[in-house]
C-alpha cells in the first residue's frame, strides 16, 4: 500500500488462511525525496504528463518488486510460496465524477520482477459500476471487525481520512471525511522541512484561528451525504492559501488543520455514525497525540483506541486489507460494498496480472 500522504511503501505478508487475518512480517519503505516530488507534480496539470506518469510508473513497479523481496527476505519465505500481490499503486488523480481513477503501477512488470501474480487497478470496476471506486477498505472492517452487539466505527486518519460504520442489524457504511494527515504534512513540510508534525507538537504550539477554521469547513464536501470520496485533487495546497489572508502565523495554521481534520471526522461521526460507542484508529494520524486527544474531547459520548486492542496494527491495517482484496479478486469473489460506494452491485474488484 502506499497511500495519498505519499510517504512510502507498506509491505505486508499476510497469512490470510484463517477466520483472522495474521501479519506475518512487515516492511515499511520510505520514498526517496525526487520520487515523491514527482508524483506531487503528477496531481497538477503539467507538460509531457503522459509520457512521465508511466516512466514513473516503470519505477513504482521497481520499487514494489524491492519491498517485496526485501520482506520476503526477511521473512525468510521464498516467492513461490506467496499466492499474489495485492498492490494498489500510487493516486495522482480520483475523480469518480467523472467516471474514472488513475493509480500509477506498471503491474505486468511487478509480476514479472517478482514472479508472483498480482492483483492491481482495484478502484476502477466500483466506477464502472456507478461507484466512488473508494473507500474500499470497509468492506475488510465489515469482515473481520464487526461485533454483533456493539456499535464500532473504524477510523482511518492517512493523508485522507475516512470512517467504517459497523451498526449491529445494518448494512456497514464508510466515506472519506476529508483531510487527515494531508494538509498538516503539506504545511509543516513548507514551513520547517518535516514530513510530518510528531505527535502533533507545531500543532501544539500554536492557536487555532477560528474564522480560518469555519471557512474551511464551509468547504460544500464536509455537508455532503454519503456515498463520497476525496483527495489531493481537492484538498491540497493550493485549496488552503485560497482561504488565507496571509497575515496567519504557520504554527496558527498549523493549529487549525489539525483542528479541521478533528471537528470534520467527530462531525461526520455524529451525523452518519450516530450511536457509536467505540472508535479504533489506525493509520499514521493514530499516532498524532494532539488530534488524538482533539477527538476525545468533540466526541465524548466514544471510548477511542486504536486499533491494537482488536488485534490488527494501526500502520498496516490498509496493505492487510489489499492483500484480502487480492485474494477476493483471486477467488472471483466481489471486494467492495455497494452501500459504501454507491455502486449499483458487487464487483470483483482488480485486474490479475498472472507471474
Amino acid at each position: 500500500m502506499s497511500g495519498t500522504s505519499l510517504d512510502g511503501i507498506d509491505a505486508a505478508l499476510v497469512d490470510l488462511s484463517q477466520p483472522s487475518p495474521r501479519l506475518v512480517a512487515s516492511h515499511y519503505q520510505p520514498y526517496a525525496e525526487p520520487l515523491k516530488e514527482a508524483l506531487l507534480a503528477l496531481h497538477q496539470v503539467t507538460h509531457n504528463e503522459l509520457h512521465l506518469s508511466q516512466l514513473i510508473a516503470n519505477r513504482l513497479a521497481r520499487e514494489y518488486a524491492d519491498a517485496t523481496r526485501i520482506l520476503l527476505k526477511n521473512a525468510k519465505v521464498g516467492a513461490g510460496s506467496v499466492q499474489a500481490i495485492g498492490c494498489h499503486g500510487q493516486t495522482v488523480r480520483h475523480r469518480p465524477e467523472h467516471g474514472y481513477t488513475l493509480q500509477l503501477n506498471n503491474a505486468a512488470l511487478l509480476a514479472e520482477l517478482t514472479g508472483i501474480h498480482v492483483v492491481s487497478d482495484f478502484r476502477s470496476r466500483d466506477i464502472a459500476a456507478g461507484g466512488q471506486g473508494a473507500p474500499l477498505v470497509p468492506a475488510f472492517h465489515d469482515r473481520i471487525l464487526r461485533h454483533a452487539g456493539i456499535h464500532r466505527t473504524i477510523l482511518n486518519i492517512g493523508g485522507i481520512a475516512n470512517l467504517t460504520d459497523l451498526a449491529p442489524g445494518r448494512d456497514t457504511l464508510g466515506f472519506d471525511t476529508g483531510p487527515g494527515n494531508l494538509l498538516m504534512d503539506a504545511w509543516i513540510a513548507r514551513h520547517q522541512g518535516k514530513p510530518y508534525d510528531k505527535d502533533g507538537a507545531w500543532a501544539a504550539s500554536g492557536r487555532i484561528v477560528h474564522t480560518l477554521l469555519q471557512r474551511l469547513l464551509a468547504d460544500s464536501y464536509f455537508a455532503a451525504a454519503p456515498p463520497k470520496s476525496t483527495g489531493r485533487d481537492l484538498f491540497n495546497l493550493d485549496w488552503l492559501k485560497r482561504h488565507l489572508n496571509g497575515e496567519e502565523a504557520p504554527e496558527d495554521v498549523q493549529a487549525t488543520l489539525l483542528a479541521l481534520t478533528g471537528d470534520s471526522i467527530a462531525a461526520a461521526v455524529q451525523r452518519f455514525c450516530e450511536g457509536t460507542r467505540e472508535i479504533y484508529l489506525c493509520g499514521g494520524g493514530a499516532h498524532n497525540e494532539m488530534l488524538f486527544s482533539h477527538l476525545q474531547r468533540a466526541l465524548p459520548q466514544c471510548r477511542l483506541q486504536k486499533t491494537e486492542a482488536l488485534g490488527v496494527a494501526a500502520d498496516w491495517m490498509e496493505a492487510i486489507a489489499f492483500a484480502w482484496l487480492a485474494q477476493q479478486a483471486m477467488h472471483l469473489r466481489p471486494g467492495n460494498l455497494p452501500a459504501v460506494t454507491g455502486a449499483k452491485h458487487p464487483c470483483v474488484l482488480g485486474a490479475i496480472y498472472p507471474a
